[in-house]
């Protein structure tokens, strides 16, 4: 028997019986595992028990009860190791039954020799998608390797088999972390991310949270840096907002604030381009510009910073945060910017990440937005519960935004798994 009859679980065309000669020289054979599977597609096979009136139950019980006896054979020689093909005539004997009516006999004892031989058939088992060998194989204390997961979650997935998605996506934790590789970044992590975009079970989507924090790891996420970067030019602040030394004035709120074009122009290219206009288009007629969509005391931090050189005095309260970062964005004050991206960072919540994150995409914050997706794969158990955070990787305006978080999320944890789990071991 060849696997090439087999695609998906199921066979393609006619079956080829096991031969009563043949003998079982291993059970990480090909050929016994091609005829396991067999017998699970041959539910009312003479060969096998007829004890459940429904066949499913039965047949699965047997084909378990097949690997034990497998395993439990003492090491003969092979001329005296009973064929697969006779285990499976003699149907199911009374220890064998009793263990599967209880079913709280726990793994069989294996040897490191049978364990290998078991991964091996699992592997086979996996790569031809035979789900239920392979979870049979598992129950029996098999441990997992991760491509073997990956290619049993994979064909669950696309076999609609959500019961045991939820089995795979359970016993992920059992995987050793030295086991994480490229294989992981590349191919595990888009699968888990597709089934997330399209699964509607609310169990299925916590286990994915639950595996996504794992993952992530329970180092800190990294801080976000700070610009070094001196102003040009800066004034005494006993000129800030001073109407007598002013050559520029700005009209915010219905309230004047008095400037010096040269402190402003050497500020930022937005400033430079704001002055250069104003004086082509209105000359020395009119030095009042107005700034729309800004609170006046935003502007008024704003301009706080160029007068005192940097942020060193500024006392910026919790609430106004975000809109400065605004207001840094517009005017390209990228060091203030900055400083307001690692205060957010600083006072991140539950509560206040799904809207600081949307500040940080649309106001060109990159950093900040890194900070928020490392914040929700930490937290994204507890965020699901918001109806808010659910929107944001679901709901249509999250597209209609230019937002992709879902694939931020995914691209953000692949950078650290190999961070964290491949780079450091070179």
């Amino acid at each position: 028997m060849t696997s090439r009859q087999y695609r998906d679980g199921r066979r393609v065309g006619s079956p080829v019986p096991c031969p009563a000669s043949r003998r079982c020289v291993g059970i990480g054979d090909p050929g016994t595992l091609a005829c396991l599977e067999e017998e699970r597609h041959e539910p009312l096979s003479p060969r096998m028990p007829q004890s459940s009136p429904s066949g499913q139950g039965g047949t699965r019980g047997h084909l378990r009860n097949v690997l034990r006896k497998l395993l439990t054979q003492p090491q003969q020689a092979k001329a005296d190791v009973l064929s697969l093909e006779e285990i499976l005539a003699e149907g199911v004997e009374e220890s064998d039954a009793s263990s599967q009516g209880s079913g709280s006999e726990g793994p069989v004892r294996l040897s490191r020799t049978r364990t290998k031989a078991l991964q091996e058939a699992m592997y086979y088992s996996a790569e031809h998608g035979y789900v239920d060998i392979t979870m049979e194989l598992r129950a029996l204390g098999v441990p997992w390797k991760l491509h073997i997961w990956i290619e049993s979650l994979r064909t669950s997935f696309s076999q609609s088999r959500y019961s045991v998605v939820q089995s795979l996506l359970r016993d992920f934790s059992s995987i050793k972390e030295e086991e994480y590789n490229e294989e992981l970044v590349t191919e595990g992590l888009q699968l888990m991310f597709d089934i997330l975009k399209t699964s509607k079970n609310d169990s299925v989507i916590q286990q994915l949270a639950a595996i996504f924090t794992h993952c992530y790891g329970s180092s800190p996420i990294p801080s976000i840096p700070e610009v070094r970067k001196t102003l040009p030019a800066r004034l005494d602040p006993h000129f800030l907002n001073n109407k007598e030394m002013s050559d520029v004035t700005f009209l915010v709120e219905g309230k004047l604030f008095y400037a010096h074009k040269v402190l402003l122009v050497t500020a930022s290219n937005r400033f430079k381009t704001l002055m250069t206009n104003k004086s082509e288009q209105d000359g020395d007629s009119s030095k009042t510009i107005e700034i729309s969509d800004m609170k006046y005391h935003i502007f008024q931090m704003m301009m706080q910073y160029l007068y005192y050189g940097g942020t060193e005095s500024m006392e910026i309260p919790t609430a106004d945060i975000l809109e400065l970062l605004s207001a840094a964005s517009l005017f390209q004050l990228d060091a203030l910017q900055r400083h307001c991206e690692i205060l957010c960072s600083q006072t991140l919540s539950v509560e206040s990440a799904v809207n600081t994150y949307k500040y940080a995409k649309i106001h060109n914050a990159p950093e900040l937005a890194l900070f928020c997706e490392g914040f929700f794969l930490k937290h994204m158990k507890a965020l699901l519960e918001q109806d808010a955070f659910r929107q944001l990787i679901y709901g249509r305006s999250s597209k209609v935004q230019g937002l992709d978080p879902l694939q931020d999320l995914q691209n953000t944890l692949a950078e650290r798994v190999h961070s964290v789990y491949i780079t450091s071991r070179v």
